[in-house]
């Protein structure tokens, strides 16, 4: 059988190319220039959290301008990358940080000078620790907090940046972070998740209301943590399980926005966050996004566990079901992307899609000057088979930000996964293109 090839021909002419990152996964710069502590700065220094820290990471403060030029060598048209909250406002709100405004500035000024479109995360779970001293998204201040620092970024940087985006992966902050306490900062249980997760609904639609008020002309999005999921097999209980699960992961932060509201029909246990309603929250929760934007890895096989309670379903490990797997141990299903595309296509009400992050960590090794990633070569080319399958069945996509540019300090992971497009030495900072960079510079040629 003839292997599918792929050309970039075959997309729309004004389809964005694009590459992520994220603040605190690349800045460091952690205590410098009036930046105060996020959550993650104190869950990784404080603990002594054994997988390392981003207090220098890639170093990305300054070395936005040579990783800019690196986008613009791999002939990407868009950056999006996130701001951090405590970095422009070291105490959360107050008074901003000159330094750190300033720093935002420039690398926005450095992207439109060489014609690379920035994207604007607002928020990519950096938290100020200021804050999260006052309960965080656990608390409902929160809501002020996030509307006084939307209002500031957006007022400030508006007239340069059109495309912001609101969240980042709520579900992923949310649930490792104030349910599981695997990530900053460190919070476990229901009650906590509850709390923080219908104020992040919240926050959501709120940015986005400002947003469209600041910036003229503005695109905006929010982004979501999707997977394919899909039942350990055809028993009541484990495709009961499944949708509990594909409620949690697909549906929960969605359907609110969309005034469909939470998902109660897959499981009754998540009526108990409605002690956490206020008059009127149906109708705040709510928000008309341009875009919204689908983040895809892996596919979960879920199945009946009487553990956690209310969700009685827990996920089969990959490593358990011969599977391909990345270096995180996640299953590689390149087909899921497109049945994510397409089941959130049956929204009526959806507005465009866009794929805000996909890309696959591996066990790159620097040899001789270079990485021969071959494997995330195959992703690549993969991944846009089922976007373009998707384009051909007439789903709204409007383009792609490959994950990540450079490789970094990845969460609860450290350093171990390698996501990045470069190679980076920890030591010396010395950025190296993979094969897998090289391959989307010749892709993109224009």
């Amino acid at each position: 059988m003839a292997k599918k090839k792929i050309k970039k021909a075959e997309f729309p002419e004004d389809f964005i190319w694009g590459v992520a990152a994220a603040a605190y996964q690349n800045e460091g710069a952690f205590d410098s220039d009036g930046k105060g502590p996020s959550i993650w700065d104190t869950f990784t220094n404080k603990r002594n959290f054994q997988e390392g820290n981003a207090n220098v990471s890639t170093d990305f403060y300054h070395k936005y301008e040579e990783d800019i030029l690196r986008i613009k060598e791999m002939n990407l048209d868009s950056f999006r990358f996130s701001l951090s909250w405590s970095r422009i406002f070291p105490n959360g709100v107050g008074k901003p940080n000159p330094e750190g405004v300033a720093f935002y500035h420039k690398v926005i000024d450095f992207c439109l000078l060489h014609k690379i479109t920035p994207w604007v995360t607002l928020y990519h779970w950096d938290l100020p620790q200021a804050l999260e001293d006052k309960g965080g998204w656990t608390c409902r201040s929160i809501l002020d907090w996030f509307s006084y620092y939307t209002d500031f970024c957006t007022k400030e940087f508006g007239e340069k940046v059109s495309n912001w985006m609101v969240l980042n992966e709520p579900m992923s902050f949310v649930g490792l972070g104030y349910f599981l306490g695997e990530h900053a900062p460190g919070k476990k249980g229901m009650k906590n998740f509850l709390a923080a997760a219908h104020h992040a609904v919240l926050c959501q639609a709120i940015g986005g209301r400002i947003v469209r008020e600041n910036v003229l002309g503005a695109y905006i999005g929010t982004t979501f943590s999707c997977s394919y999921v899909a039942p350990k097999n055809l028993s009541y209980r484990n495709i009961r399980a499944a949708k509990r699960i594909d409620a949690l992961l697909n549906r929960f932060f969605l359907e609110p926005l969309l005034g469909l509201g939470y998902p109660f029909d897959a499981f009754k246990g998540l009526k108990k966050i409605k002690k956490h309603f206020k008059p009127g929250d149906e109708k705040l929760m709510q928000f008309e996004f341009d875009f919204i934007g689908i983040q895809y890895y892996f596919k979960v096989v879920a199945e009946y566990s009487l553990f956690p309670p209310i969700l009685f379903a827990k996920e089969v490990p990959a490593s358990k079901r011969n599977v391909k797997m990345n270096s995180m141990g996640m299953e590689i299903y390149h087909k899921g992307l497109y049945k994510i595309l397409k089941k959130f296509n049956k929204y009526k009400k959806l507005p465009a899609l866009l794929i805000t992050e996909v890309g696959v960590c591996l066990n790159d090794e620097l040899i001789d000057g270079e990485v021969q990633d071959v494997k995330r070569i195959k992703y690549l080319k993969k991944s846009l088979l089922q976007i373009r399958k998707a384009l051909k069945k007439g789903i709204d996509v409007q383009g792609v930000f490959f994950w990540t540019l450079v490789d970094n300090f990845e969460w609860a992971e450290g350093y171990k996964p390698r996501f990045g497009l470069l190679h980076n030495d920890l030591q010396t900072q010395k950025r190296t293109l993979k094969k897998s960079a090289y391959w989307l510079q010749s892709f993109l040629k224009k």
